[in-house]
């Protein structure tokens, strides 16, 4: 891109806006600003413009401020509740004085547009320089009311700790990694991650680059509550009807209800059938045999769902061998006694809750660490102290649509 063409044709420099939706109205609660430039009859994103750093920085600075006084001189036209995101590099921002952008906002508020309606964009690939200078960056700005998002996220959680730091109101994260065979294997495990932190440090999710239908279901279902991308609309040089998408979203969220409401359906189905199996197998099975000869019958009528069976006591010491069934046969497993489990997550809160309701319960779905598969863990109180394991294969849950 020929920065001297577009610095010599400011005139053709031209801020677009991408509406951003949101879950709970289903209507545009702000936009995304992204420059452009008009050549001809052609309309080229300035995004290679602010990536090149053979660029020298103060053309890709002064862009910035460009683009950002026309963005404000349409956006007074807004409802005042409307939200403005502004991509900033966090490097090119911390090498202006604080003021410079601050004063331009200010200026702004004047006029009408309320400073608590700004939103700064930082990449997540820039904060890695300065990090105290940039917190003091942006716990200054926040003291006026403006709300810090951190982008690019999605593709790795690289510099978790001081996303967390930062504490930014809003985390982005890019779908684009959910189009990708080979990325979907850990992505849940990323999103996990950062929806985690997101509630750790009272931040909204945000899901940008939704391109498909199944991308916007999958926002949804992972805690997101603003979505922006081309499935629900492009950028545009004009602001759109708040409630443009309203009618189609509110569908879509009938949709994915329905679809996650038949799923935890199965999901209590599978549970009760397998509380109901565990009382008809313990009311037969003679007590006085050991607990491997009790793992090894269990198994063998679990075959067609379970791959690994073993006991732990109310502390999660394991008190059995493990029963595992590999590629032809089942196998006993010795190594596996007196190994103690308690540091997983939620297995004290389920022995409790076991012992309190004194029934079996399904566990979320995660990744085996020893076979890399998606499962769920049945458990199952079975007596005060000791409590039953049942790993459920992938294979089984899928044909149970419970995955």
């Amino acid at each position: 891109m020929d920065s001297l063409e577009i610095m010599s044709d400011l005139n053709n420099v031209v801020p677009y806006f991408q509406p951003i939706f949101s879950a709970d109205e289903h209507r545009v609660i702000g936009y995304e600003v992204l420059g452009t430039y008009r050549r001809k009859e052609e309309i080229e994103s300035l995004g290679p413009f602010f990536l090149d750093e053979s660029i020298p920085e103060e053309y890709r600075m002064e862009l910035d401020d460009i683009i950002l006084v026309k963005a404000l001189d349409k956006a007074i036209t807004l409802d005042k509740d409307v939200l403005l995101f502004i991509k900033r590099n966090a490097d090119l921002l911390m090498k202006q004085d604080s003021e410079h952008l601050l004063g331009i906002l200010l200026e702004y508020e004047k006029k009408g547009i309320s400073i608590n309606r700004i939103v700064i964009e930082i990449s997540q690939k820039n904060p890695i320089g300065d990090f105290d200078h940039l917190d003091h960056f942006i716990n200054y700005y926040r003291t006026y009311g403006i709300k810090i998002a951190i982008e690019d996220l999605g593709k790795d959680i690289s510099y978790l700790d001081r996303i967390g730091q930062l504490a930014p109101n809003i985390l982005k994260i890019d779908l684009q990694a959910l189009r990708s065979s080979a990325v979907n294997h850990n992505y849940n495990e990323i999103l996990y991650t950062l929806s985690m932190l997101a509630r750790k440090i009272g931040s909204t999710l945000l899901f940008e680059n939704i391109e498909m239908d199944y991308q916007l279901q999958f926002a949804w279902r992972n805690g997101g509550r603003y979505y922006q991308g081309p499935y629900l609309h492009k950028s545009e040089e004009n602001f759109v009807d708040r409630d443009i998408l309203k009618q189609k979203l509110k569908d879509k969220c009938h949709q994915f209800i329905v679809y996650e409401k038949k799923k935890l359906a199965s999901i209590y189905t599978i549970t009760e059938s397998f509380n109901h199996t565990m009382i008809d197998f313990l009311h037969k099975y003679n007590k006085e045999e050991g607990t491997e000869a009790f793992l090894t019958m269990l198994a063998q009528k679990l075959k067609d769902a379970a791959f690994r069976l073993y006991i732990c006591d109310e502390e999660g010491f394991q008190v059995s061998p493990n029963i595992f069934k590999g590629i032809n046969n089942w196998s006993v497993q010795q190594e596996y006694m007196d190994k103690n489990w308690s540091w997983r997550p939620y297995f004290l809160a389920n022995i409790m809750r076991m012992k309190t309701n004194k029934k079996g319960i399904l566990s979320d779905l995660y990744t085996d660490i020893e076979t890399g598969e998606s499962i769920r863990t049945f458990s199952y109180p079975l007596t005060e102290t000791d409590y039953l394991f049942i790993d459920i294969s992938y294979h089984f849950l899928y044909e149970q649509d419970a995955l």
